[in-house]
């Protein structure tokens, strides 16, 4: 008998039955990585799916206690590899409050800037990968369109287009180059237009809707008692965004900043944006809506970094020093949370007072929004797991660390 019957928690299935067990898995193109899916079916229904973790572990928080802080951030850039600058900007806020360094003001807004990209270019790949996992090919390319120009910034800002090691404790690597801040000006105005083809290809397409309207409803309730963050917990409306919630040393980075935290309320639209009503079907807090969160919060980012170049312009001062590799630090803890695309990535460090920390942990988001999928996936159909999968979005570089 497998190791997986032999689990307590799980009632072994009659032989007398139809049911079986159906491997998803660990390669499989509707995981987002390797992750292994055990479904227990009966027919083309299933009554209990075991997500199995660990087939990408890399040990990369040990490898936190045996480097310094600044040498670690390429770390981070693996753990959400599509979101590697919000990663980089987690660690660093963390290190920055154990070492009660204040960022300079032009540091602040160039943070904002870079960190606000980073969830456009990461919820484009959740949307187009969607698209995939539903059988639809187009979105996919129409997303790394537009992708691959936030990409081209990055890399005339650090050399780099997926691990970039540019955010760093202290500030930035360099200061962005002469003429990128056109060059961005000019992607946001290519951009902005082209978003109503997002929602034409998937949001308000039929079969996409009827794939994923009522398909894996989280309550509010659900999403909260299971630790779910980011757009996956304001699809089922709850409104919560550390960037307004968070504490004091992140939030700080937004301080004078407009901008309003997407959150489900009902299946519209909000009556500010021109796209047309989805179908009426809708449940709040279904597939559909922790991807119609995604897409808002695009919309939302546009605005923000456009404020945030407006700032970046106006301020004095330089882009922050950043400290240097051997730096020691203060003895004592520190643990800060930050709104990475994905949700809640927390950070903690440990200082006995050497330059090397003695303990480093992280908190992922995509480990506590995969969590649920055993209680979304109960009693749904084989077809509809990639569905309620592809909705929560995850990263299984941020999972198995």
């Amino acid at each position: 008998m497998s190791t997986y019957l032999e689990d307590p928690r799980i009632v072994e299935f009659d032989v007398r039955t139809d049911e079986m067990l159906v491997n998803m898995g660990p390669q499989h193109p509707s995981t987002h990585g390797v992750l292994r899916l055990v479904l227990r079916t009966d027919g083309e229904i299933v009554s209990d799916v075991q997500p199995h973790l660990g087939y990408l572990h890399r040990c990369a928080e040990k490898i936190g206690e045996n480097l310094t802080p600044r040498q670690w951030i390429p770390y981070t850039d693996r753990m959400d590899y599509l979101a590697g600058m919000n990663m980089n900007l987690g660690w660093s806020l963390c290190v920055e409050k154990l070492m009660k360094y204040e960022l300079p003001e032009k540091a602040r807004h160039l943070r904002v800037l870079i960190a606000e990209l980073g969830r456009i270019a990461s919820h484009l790949v959740g949307m187009g990968a969607y698209g995939l996992d539903l059988g639809t090919f187009s979105p996919f390319l129409y997303a790394f369109r537009e992708r691959e120009k936030i990409l081209d910034l990055f890399e005339e800002v650090c050399g780099a287009r997926l691990t970039y090691s540019y955010i760093t404790p202290g500030g930035v690597t360099a200061d962005l180059p002469r003429g990128w801040l056109q060059k961005c000006e000019e992607f946001l105005e290519q951009f902005e237009p082209v978003i109503a083809e997002y929602h034409a290809l998937l949001t308000t397409n039929a079969i996409f809707v009827k794939r994923t309207a009522n398909i894996g409803v989280m309550s509010a309730d659900m999403a909260i008692s299971y630790g779910c963050t980011g757009p996956v917990l304001r699809g089922s409306g709850v409104d919560y965004d550390l960037r307004r919630d968070g504490e004091a040393r992140y939030t700080s980075l937004y301080d004078g900043y407009a901008f309003e935290v997407i959150v489900q309320k009902d299946g519209h639209y909000p009556k500010d944006h021109d796209y047309p009503a989805v179908p009426g079907d809708a449940v709040l807090g279904d597939c559909w809506h922790r991807f119609y969160v995604r897409m808002l919060e695009v919309v939302q980012s546009i605005d923000i970094i456009r404020q945030a170049i407006d700032r970046y312009s106006k301020s004095t001062g330089d882009w922050g020093t950043p400290i240097k590799l051997t730096t020691k630090l203060p003895k004592g803890e520190a643990y800060l949370e930050t709104e990475a695309p994905r949700g809640q990535m927390g950070f903690l460090l440990v200082s006995d007072g050497s330059a090397i920390p003695w303990r480093v942990r992280a908190r992922s988001s995509c480990f506590c929004n995969l969590s649920v999928t055993e209680e979304l996936c109960r009693g749904c159909l084989i077809a509809d797991v990639p569905a309620i999968v592809g909705s929560l979005d995850i990263v299984m570089g941020e999972i198995d660390r």
